[in-house]
């Protein structure tokens, strides 16, 4: 509960990954990597309710065995490459229409913690929404698009006498897909969690990581170990 606010969790995981097959569920460090994000949300306290929203019952299974709600199956149609995540989203809360807020937790940040989600629920006492980022790897001011001509045009424009040496540029941050939140009755109404009135939660990069390839995955089980060491 954010006060009297009802929260809900909701975990997005469709089947048929191309990048690494059974993505959603592969191992991680000894477990499936959906279940990383299970047990987060289950230790967070303002989460009252930890929702799947799947098209693959092997998922649903797995999800279910790591203590998460399985109360539908998503549609076919939201279920493919082209689906938008907010479709996902509007599905669920049509299914589940009592809640005030919803917090999207993709499994694919598996180093994202439970105190990373309650720090982003706090947030959410004062802000319509939050959505959480990391430093950006290439700054806007160091990045370019190439025209027909293949000459380079700046994404971003310095202002005038802006240093490009990258400890004097100002920060920059970019969406690391861990943690969205949102009022319920805000975001039907906004149609997306990035509005001028969200707010940022800053994570570093060691936490940040999202799997899509093997090498994402071995990388995510490398700092897992470390971070069991110490």
């Amino acid at each position: 509960m954010i006060g009297a606010r009802k929260v809900l969790a909701l975990i997005p995981a469709r089947g048929g990954s191309k990048g690494i097959p059974g993505k959603n569920i592969v191992d991680l460090a000894g477990k499936p990597l959906i279940s990383w994000t299970i047990e987060a949300a289950k230790a967070c306290p303002g989460i009252d309710t930890i929702v799947l929203s799947s098209d693959d019952p092997t998922i649903a299974e797995v999800a279910a065995r790591f203590g998460c709600a399985v109360p539908f199956v998503r549609p076919q149609e939201l279920a493919t490459d082209e689906s938008s995540s907010m479709d996902v989203v509007y599905h669920a809360l049509e299914q589940l229409p009592d809640f005030d807020v919803v917090v999207l937790l993709q499994p694919t940040s598996p180093l994202r913690t439970a105190v990373d989600i309650e720090a982003c629920l706090n947030i959410m006492q004062s802000a319509p929404a939050v959505v959480s980022v990391r430093p950006s790897e290439d700054h806007p001011y160091l990045t370019f698009e190439i025209n027909d001509e293949g000459t380079l045009t700046p994404y971003a424009k310095p202002s005038a006498g802006q240093s490009l040496r990258r400890q004097d540029l100002p920060s920059a941050w970019c969406l690391n897909g861990a943690i969205y939140a949102a009022d319920t009755k805000w975001l039907r109404e906004q149609r997306s969690f990035i509005s001028p009135k969200t707010v940022a939660y800053q994570m570093p990069s060691e936490r940040s990581i999202d799997i899509d390839t093997p090498a994402d995955l071995r990388l995510a089980g490398q700092l897992l170990q470390l971070l069991h060491e110490n």
